[in-house]
This record gives C-alpha cells, sequence and structure tokens, in this order.
C-alpha cells in the first residue's frame, strides 16, 4: 500500500507533458491509440509549441524501450502519436519535432523486422508530403536515401515475413518521398548530386525491368510513377546527373542488347523531362555512342535505336545547337563499321571477332537514326545536312578514300552505299517549295557524278534521291505501283494546276539539260536491272508532273525518243536486257507524258503502238521488263530478243515512235521530201547491217562493230558537248549560244 501511494505520488510529480503521453498508450496495445488522451495532449502542444521538442524526445524515448523489449505494438502507438502531431503542428513550430521524428524512422529501419520497415516508410512519406515554410540548414536525407534504395534491391524469402513485392514498393515510395522533400528546396540536401543518383536512379531501373502488363500496383507499376516525377523535376543542371546512371546501369547489366527495355527507359525519360532540356538526353547518348565505339555490334545498335526512339520523341524542330555533330557522330560510327566489318574485328588488337551480318544490322540502325534526326529539323538545316553528308562521300579522284587504310577500294564503295542510303533518308522527308532550293549546284553536281560509276546499287540509289526531291506531290509511290503496265491512267496522279515558278524555270534552264544527258548515259548501263528502269521511268514521269511546261515537255519527248533510237540500233554494245529495258522505259514513259494535257492524236497513237508491241513484241512493255522475275522464268528469251533484233528490223521500225507521229510544233523542221529520203536510208541501212551479220565471218563482224563504236562515240560527244549550255561569263559578257537540243538536228544514228 504505501509503495502504490509512493509510485502515485512520484507520477504526479513528473512534468505535464510526460503524463500527458504517457495516457496516450492502454494497458493493452491491441486497443489503439487512445483518442480522449491523444486530443489532450494535442491541445497542449499547440498551447505550448516550446515544448514540442520535449515531447518528441520522450516519445523517441518511450518508442525505443519499447523497440528493445520487442513491445511492437506500443511502437506503433508511438509513430501514430507521433504523425498526429506533425500533422497537427503549425509549419513554424514543426522543425522541434523533426528531428526526434526522423530520429525514430531510423531506428525503425536499421531494425531486422520487414513491418516496421513498412511502418517506417509510411510515416515518412506522409511526413513528406508536408509542405514547410520555414528551410531547415541542417537536415539530412543521406540515410533515408541509402536505406531506401536498399529496400528496392530486397530479395527477401522468409515465408512467414511479409513479401518481396511490398518491401520493394514500400522502397519505391519512400524514395519518392525524400524526392518531393529535397528537390524543391535549394537549402536543403542538394539530391541531384552524383553520389545521391547513382543510388536512387540504378534502384529504381531494377524494379523498372521487371515490368510485365496488367500488373497493377507492382513495383515497376510504383518505379514507373517515381521516376517520372523525379525526372519532371529536373532543372538543366541535373539533367546529366540523372542519365549518367542510366547509361551506367544499361552497361553493367548487358540491357542494350535487348533493345526492349533500353528503349522503353528513354521513353520515360523523353517523355517526363522539360522539351527544352530534350536536347542534352541527345547529347549524353551520342556521346555514350563514340565512348561504346569498340564495343559489340549488338551494343552499338542498342544505342543507335534508342537513339532514333529519343529523335522521334524529341521532335521539336532542333537537336540542340550543334546539329551537324550529331550527324558527323553518326556518320562516323557508319565508317567505323565499315572497318570492323573488312576486318573481321571491332577493336585494333584483333581480338575481338565480328561478322558481317550483325554490322549490317548497326549500319541499318544507323541509317534509320538518321533520317529520325532529319526529320525533327525545318527545311533550312535538312538542306545543311544533305550538304554535309555530300562531303562526306568518298569520290574517286576528288575526295579521298574515308575509312581504315587497310579497306582499299572496297571499303570506299562501301562508306558510299551507307552514305547515299542516308543521304536518301534524309532526301525521302524533304519538303520544298523550289527545285532551285532543294536541288543546287554544289549538291547536283556531285550527286549526277554517281550516275556513271559501274556500281549498280550506287546508280538506283542516286535516281531514288533525284526522284524524291523532285517529287513535290508524291506521285513516286503512285507510279511505283502503276508500272505493271504501259497503259497507266494518270488521273490518278497529283497533278500540277498553277504554272511553273520562277525558280523552277532557272533550274531548268541551269540543269535540265546535265540532268538529260545523265539520264540517257545511265540507260547505257550494262549492269541496270529492272529496278534501275523501273526508277529511270518514275524519274521521267516525276519530271513531267513536276515541270509542265512546253519547253520541258519538248526536251523530255525528244530524250525519250533518243533512248528508242539507242536501244534500236544494233551499233551500240547492249545486252537484250538492256535493250528491252530501254523500250519499256520509252513506252511507259511516253505513255504518261501523252496524257498530260488535253486529248490528241499523239495519246492515240502512243496507245495504239503500246498494243502492237502487246502482239508482236511483248518483251519491250513494262509488265515484262520492270518484274524481272517474270522475265527470268523465260530461259531462251534472250536469245529471241536478240534475233528479232537483228533478223526483223522492219517489225521493231512498227513497234516504234518517230516525231512524225507528233504535233508539229513537238517536230523538226524538216520537209517531208527530207523525211522520206531518211527513212529510206535509215531502211537501206538497216537491211545492210542484217545481211552483213547473217553472211560475214566472224573476225570481219568483231572489227566492224569495234570501229563503229568508237565512231558513235566520237559522234555522241559531240553532241552532248553542244547539249551543256556554258555558264554566264564572270566578265559581264554574254556567252555564245549553245544549240538547244529541241532545235538541233541529231545524227544519222537517232530518231528524226
Amino acid at each position: 500500500m504505501l509503495t502504490r501511494c509512493l509510485c502515485g505520488c512520484c507520477w504526479a510529480l513528473r512534468p505535464r507533458y510526460k503524463r500527458l503521453v504517457d495516457n496516450i498508450f492502454p494497458e493493452d496495445p491491441e486497443d489503439g491509440l487512445v483518442k480522449a488522451n491523444m486530443e489532450k495532449l494535442t491541445f497542449f502542444a499547440l498551447s505550448a509549441p516550446e515544448k514540442l521538442d520535449r515531447i518528441a524526445a520522450y516519445l523517441l524515448e518511450r518508442l525505443t524501450r519499447d523497440l528493445n523489449r520487442h513491445r511492437y505494438g506500443y511502437v506503433c502507438i508511438a509513430m501514430e502519436a507521433l504523425e498526429q502531431l506533425l500533422l497537427a503542428c503549425h509549419c513554424q513550430s514543426i522543425n522541434l519535432l523533426v528531428e526526434s521524428f526522423l530520429s525514430t524512422l531510423r531506428l525503425l529501419l536499421e531494425a531486422d523486422k520487414p513491418h516496421l520497415h513498412i511502418l517506417a516508410t509510411n510515416s515518412f512519406v506522409k511526413f513528406a508530403n508536408i509542405e514547410e515554410d520555414t528551410p531547415s540548414y541542417h537536415r539530412s536525407y543521406d540515410f533515408f536515401v541509402s536505406r531506401f534504395s536498399e529496400m528496392c534491391h530486397s530479395e527477401h524469402d522468409d515465408p512467414d515475413e511479409l513479401s518481396t513485392f511490398r518491401i520493394r514498393v514500400s522502397g519505391i515510395r519512400g524514395l519518392q518521398g525524400v524526392v518531393r522533400k529535397t528537390v524543391d528546396n535549394e537549402l536543403q540536401v542538394n539530391i541531384w548530386e552524383p553520389r545521391h543518383m547513382e543510388q536512387i536512379v540504378p534502384a529504381l531501373l531494377v524494379n523498372l525491368e521487371q515490368h510485365t502488363p496488367n500488373d497493377s500496383g507492382s513495383p515497376a507499376e510504383q518505379t514507373e510513377v517515381c521516376f517520372r516525377e523525379l525526372l519532371g523535376r529536373a532543372a538543366y543542371g541535373h539533367i546529366n546527373n540523372a542519365i549518367r546512371p542510366v547509361l551506367m546501369h544499361l552497361d553493367s547489366h548487358s540491357l542494350w542488347e535487348g533493345r526492349g527495355f533500353a528503349v522503353r527507359c528513354f521513353q520515360i525519360i523523353m517523355y517526363s523531362i522539360q522539351s527544352q532540356h530534350s536536347h542534352l538526353v541527345i547529347q549524353q547518348l551520342l556521346g555514350h555512342l563514340d565512348a561504346n565505339s569498340r564495343s559489340p555490334a549488338s551494343v552499338r545498335a542498342g544505342i543507335v535505336e534508342v537513339l532514333s526512339e529519343a529523335a522521334v520523341i524529341e521532335a521539336t524542330g532542333s537537336v540542340g545547337p550543334t546539329v551537324l555533330e550529331v550527324f558527323n557522330t553518326l556518320l562516323r560510327q557508319l565508317r567505323q563499321s565499315v572497318d570492323y566489318q573488312l576486318t573481321g574485328y571491332y577493336d585494333n588488337a584483333g581480338k575481338h571477332k565480328t561478322t558481317s551480318s550483325k554490322e549490317e544490322t548497326l549500319q541499318d540502325a544507323v541509317i534509320r537514326t538518321i533520317g529520325s534526326f532529319a526529320n525533327t529539323l525545318p527545311v533550312y538545316q535538312r538542306s545543311e545536312v544533305m550538304l554535309f553528308i555530300m562531303g562526306k562521300i568518298p569520290v574517286p579522284g576528288i575526295y579521298p578514300a574515308l575509312g581504315s587504310p587497310n579497306a582499299g577500294f572496297e571499303g570506299s564503295r562501301m562508306i558510299q552505299v551507307m552514305l547515299l542510303k542516308s543521304l536518301l533518308q534524309v532526301s525521302e522527308r524533304y519538303e520544298s517549295s523550289n527545285l532551285l532550293t532543294a536541288l543546287p549546284s554544289s549538291f547536283l553536281e556531285p550527286l549526277l557524278s554517281f550516275t556513271l560509276m559501274e556500281d549498280p546499287e550506287i546508280r538506283l540509289l542516286v535516281l531514288s534521291i533525284l526522284t524524291s526531291l523532285i517529287d513535290r506531290r508524291h506521285n513516286a509511290a503512285r507510279l511505283s505501283g502503276a508500272t505493271a503496265s504501259a497503259a497507266f491512267d494518270v488521273s490518278s496522279l497529283e497533278l500540277k494546276e498553277d504554272r511553273s515558278s520562277r525558280q523552277d524555270i532557272l533550274f531548268v534552264r541551269k540543269h535540265a539539260q546535265r540532268l538529260y544527258r545523265h539520264v540517257f548515259l545511265a540507260c547505257k548501263e550494262e549492269s541496270s536491272s529492272h529496278s534501275h528502269y523501273q526508277q529511270l521511268f518514275i524519274l521521267l514521269a516525276v519530271l513531267s508532273v513536276e515541270l509542265a511546261n512546253e519547253e520541258v515537255m519538248v526536251d523530255l519527248i525528244r530524250l525519250v525518243l533518243a533512248l528508242q533510237e539507242l536501244a534500236s540500233s544494233n551499233q551500240e554494245p547492249l545486252t537484250p536486257l538492256n535493250r528491252c529495258g530501254v523500250h519499256a522505259v520509252c513506252a511507259a514513259a511516253l505513255g504518261v507524258m501523252s496524257q498530260l494535257g488535253p486529248p490528241s492524236p499523239v495519246q492515240q497513237h502512243v496507245a495504239q503502238v503500246i498494243e502492237r508491241r502487246r502482239k508482236d513484241a511483248p518483251h519491250l512493255l513494262p509488265e515484262n521488263i520492270f518484274y524481272e522475275d517474270r522475265l527470268a522464268k523465260r530461259k531462251s528469251v534472250g536469245d529471241v530478243v536478240s534475233l528479232q533484233m537483228e533478223m526483223d528490223p522492219q517489225s521493231l521500225v512498227r513497234c516504234n515512235l518517230t516525231f512524225e507521229m507528233f504535233p508539229p510544233e513537238l517536230n523538226l523542221s524538216l520537209s517531208p521530201e527530207d523525211r522520206g529520203f531518211v527513212e529510206e536510208e535509215e531502211r537501206r541501212k538497216r537491211l545492210e547491217v542484217v545481211e552483213r551479220f547473217q553472211t560475214a565471218p566472224f573476225e570481219e563482224i568483231a572489227a566492224h562493230c569495234g570501229s563503229r563504236a568508237s565512231l558513235l562515240q566520237s559522234k555522241l560527244d559531240q553532241v552532248f558537248d553542244l547539249i551543256i549550255r556554258p555558264p554566264p561569263s564572270p566578265s559581264g559578257q554574254s556567252p555564245p549560244r549553245s544549240t538547244p537540243l529541241y532545235e538541233m538536228k541529231f545524227p544519222d544514228l537517232c530518231v528524226y
């Protein structure tokens, strides 16, 4: 009895705040916090805010004692009381509670009980959501960053304890709370320091990697929310510190090769950061690509794929202040890949092997990425990029060969192909109002020089680039799908309705004759395939649509008839496929040109000639040439065509088009008597050729063909010298006017 009285007297002598704190704890912890007494404690704390630090210290003392005695029920009650005091206190006095509160959380997070970790995390999240007006200069969250990051990596397997799932989610929510509490307060700890980012970012990525569809509430879903919030709060100077750990994580876990996770990760990054900071991410990726230039092709290809996706998202009209540096880096990767492909190793020491298929996969990815970046640029910058790429293409005798010294001719050829493919990617997305801007002399002249190269792949790429730059109404796709028949209806094309602009007229006067000359010479290349002839037809058709005026149409028709004469002459060293291909181009091109304007006898006659070819010479039609698989099924077609051209020239003439079929304004100034004489002379020459090839010895035929080929070449050189118009004189005096193509008289080897 005396002891009980003494205890009661001592308890009554204790400070009031301690008595109020003791009263909130029930005798049975399962009963929970005594709410009535908690209200009294809260009222006392608000009335005497100077006592808050003592109240918090005493709650910490009780919690520590209960924690050491494993009385976890009372630990939960103490935490609930601290939370309510935090939420009830005014902002000015909250600092008196915070230190004790954070110390309490440290105790719980250092314990070996996962449910206490979750309890501490939940309390920290509530604290993080409280807005403070008074900054704290000495508060540190380093421990919480480290502990929450560790929880994100949890691999807890004890079936009697909480699952790894809940522990990881709790750790992610804790990191999210740290970010919210510190990111906007410059006077507190700088969460963007590398030492913090190197813990936070990998912890988030580990859980983001385990994403599965329709997995609501999973660590991956919570991670994405936290990651987006972190990146969305990043200022200009913080982007690099946030991105660098991402790159390191993908490197260390070999996640570039899978492509899927790396792309998804940077999609989140690009959509989360502020748009004006996007180019910083691009620069980081480019620098990382250079740093991995001696990594396996699959790693480099993965980085390039990420770059391509990032460029599409970043499409804001600019890739930062160093536009050409972006393309320079990508082109450098192409050159290095070609070197690796030729040597078989992706390092100088010759220890790490690579394969052609892997390097080709990388090269395709780089080319697509160049197109993606070009698509984000305004028109004037795309022109600069095309000129920049053109300047990187090695031209024999002009530019030095690029790549390693051991690459040789094949290395230069491969680089030419890669860079032309890159140029095609840029040109396909190029939109220009006039051709003078799209094809300036500094770009057109070196481009046309590639049409005369022996490599068929290079020539086909050049034709495609020319077509894409000239085709402003996107008719090439319609034409490529319509070449199965020469009887193509132009009503499906988007035709030009207005007159040619002044810039287009200047382009025609300045560059058209040179362009026609290279088209003519390209048709003579022996290595041309059905794809080349198909692309030549599309180019001629696009030219006739885009530059629809009398002068251009006259020139184009004369060019087509000259090509027809080229294919009809046995004096030209053309293969049967070349002859058939050129005839098919002429038929398809004239079929389109004859329909560009009001109905005329020309259109009707072209249709009749095409129909006659269907009966007498089907091998001269586009449907049998542009799709070579049909021709390949006929094993002896080459022999058949050759015999028909040599033995039956009259039937071939009947299947051709001549200037007599066109209106007078398109004809040359020849009298009817002159035309009759020319026709009779042409027939006589053809019969002589047939007779000579039937009766003469082989040695005589070979010698005759050689001399005639030299004569033809000299005459063609004379013709083309007349076609090319000289540039204006620097002195201001007008140079002598050269005869335009449609006013000159062709040699006797050409059709009149």
